[in-house]
């Protein structure tokens, strides 16, 4: 197994994607997975690295990265010592940065040409990921089959109008990082960047003109995002496939650190499910 970990691309406002590249050399011409993490999140969070592993081991080459501005530097891509960046991502830049990875997969001497097949890219995107992967797949054809962990279904209404009064009022609002004790700010832009884009950003757009092969896992205790919202993408795309985790949670059991040397039931559950969706 060839893994190569903390490459560094340029992402969106030329501030830098960390990422991990991995496949099994022997010979065939492999698919690529993309996977791309959640609001708060990160590429080494939890189980990710087992994950990778687990993908690469199946005959697929692997690429998790950390968005250009989810708080993370080169130094640190696992904690948030970069506040100022992770209040000003937006949607219109984890776009541009999932676009930098999928150009990076096309161009990169990373991968051998007999080892992996660039011109079979498939994504994973879990939570607000998984929304953002919806747009994604439907902007960008060279993304040939999509999954959707836990995915939310609008990035336009997530909130109230109360919280949106005091937003721009205050230009800057506030969320707690329960593990690394901060205070993490998002600035008014995020929402001055989902009004100003609202047909883009609709997820329910895209998911009805998605033509690729497309698959929603979700679990029915969900304490983040409700199943609902995986339900109602899987509607909008009537021919996408809905796989429900009874008893689900957002991470499907995972946590972190993760220290366990093998999956939560209900991981497990969901990589064989993508695994054979997209194999």
């Amino acid at each position: 197994m060839v893994v190569e970990r903390n490459i560094v691309i340029t992402g969106s406002s030329e501030k830098p994607i960390v990422l991990d590249a991995g496949y099994l050399p022997n010979g065939n011409k492999k698919p690529v997975v993309i996977f791309a993490h959640g609001f708060k999140g990160f590429k080494d969070w939890g189980h990710f690295n087992m994950v990778m592993e687990y993908f690469i081991s199946a005959n697929t080459a692997f690429v998790k990265f950390n968005f250009s501005h989810n708080g993370g530097t080169v130094a640190q891509p696992i904690n948030f010592p970069d506040l100022e960046a992770f209040g000003n991502n937006n949607y219109s830049k984890e776009l541009s940065d999932l676009r930098a990875v999928v150009d990076w997969v096309q161009s990169s001497d990373q991968f051998p040409k007999d080892e992996v097949d660039t011109n079979q890219i498939y994504l994973i995107g879990h939570s607000r990921a998984g929304g953002v992967a919806v747009i994604a797949a439907h902007e960008d054809s060279r993304i040939k089959k999509l999954v959707c962990w836990a995915p939310v279904a609008d990035l336009i209404n997530r909130f109230n109008a109360l919280e949106l009064d005091d937003w721009k009022k205050n230009g800057v609002m506030y969320v707690p990082n329960v593990r690394t004790e901060q205070q993490m700010p998002l600035y008014y832009q995020l929402v001055e960047d989902a009004l100003a884009n609202k047909d883009r950003f609709s997820i329910e757009l895209s998911a009805k003109n998605i033509k690729i092969p497309h698959l929603i896992i979700h679990g029915t205790e969900d304490e983040a995002v409700n199943l609902s919202e995986g339900e109602s993408i899987h509607q909008w795309n009537r021919k996408s496939e809905m796989f429900v985790i009874k008893g689900g949670n957002h991470t499907f059991g995972a946590y972190h650190p993760y220290l366990l040397k093998d999956f939560p039931s209900d991981v497990t559950l969901v990589l064989e499910k993508t695994l054979s969706f997209f194999l």
